[in-house]
């Protein structure tokens, strides 16, 4: 099935010369009067590489028939990722490189989406938003309140992230899994 690259989006499997990648990343871009743009950061199946793109935006990729299947996330062992199919409770495991930077966002009995190509995992698919507690904080700014203020905040997970300046060590808040940005603080 062909797409334009401005319907590209993170963990989308297209195929350029015969060759499988993962979208990992898209922003889409105008440089003044010139045309728009799509900047793609993608991912080669086979061998791990990382590929930086500039794709016109009518420009056309052929995105590869994939199966995605429900699976459970069972745990983490040194650099192996176990998980089992919820169908056929068949357990795989997927390597750091093809987990990525998803890693710290996998819990234990988590479930989630992976998508197969040929019957090998080639990418997971989170939630969309994710809650955490925020186990760091930097210490809020007084008296800056013309306009939103953000600071630096560790999650749960070990991730780090930009939050309101009205966030606090201990405080639950949604993150949105794709863009790793701050969604709202969540009531516990």
């Amino acid at each position: 099935m062909n797409i334009s690259a401005n319907d590209l989006r993170r963990g989308d499997v297209i195929l350029i010369d015969k060759q499988l990648y993962v979208c990992h990343k898209t922003e889409r871009r105008v440089m003044g009067r010139k045309a728009a743009f799509v900047q793609a950061i993608l991912k080669n199946v086979r061998d791990g590489a990382q590929k930086d793109m500039k794709l016109g935006s009518s420009e056309s990729l052929e995105k590869v028939d994939i199966v995605e299947k429900n699976v459970q996330f069972l745990y983490k062992d040194g650099n192996s990722f176990h998980f089992m199919d919820n169908e056929s409770y068949e357990q795989f495991e997927l390597d750091n490189d093809s987990v990525g930077d998803n890693g710290p966002f996998l819990s234990d009995g988590m479930a989630l989406r992976i998508a197969f190509y040929e019957e090998t995992p080639i990418s997971l698919k989170l939630p969309t938003s994710m809650d955490f507690e925020v186990v760091e904080a930097d210490p809020s700014i007084k008296g800056a309140t013309a306009s939103a203020q953000y600071k630096n905040a560790k999650l749960d997970n070990g991730v780090d992230v930009k939050v309101p300046d009205f966030v606090n060590v201990g405080d639950r808040v949604r993150i949105n899994t794709e863009t790793r940005e701050y969604q709202e603080r969540v009531k516990k």
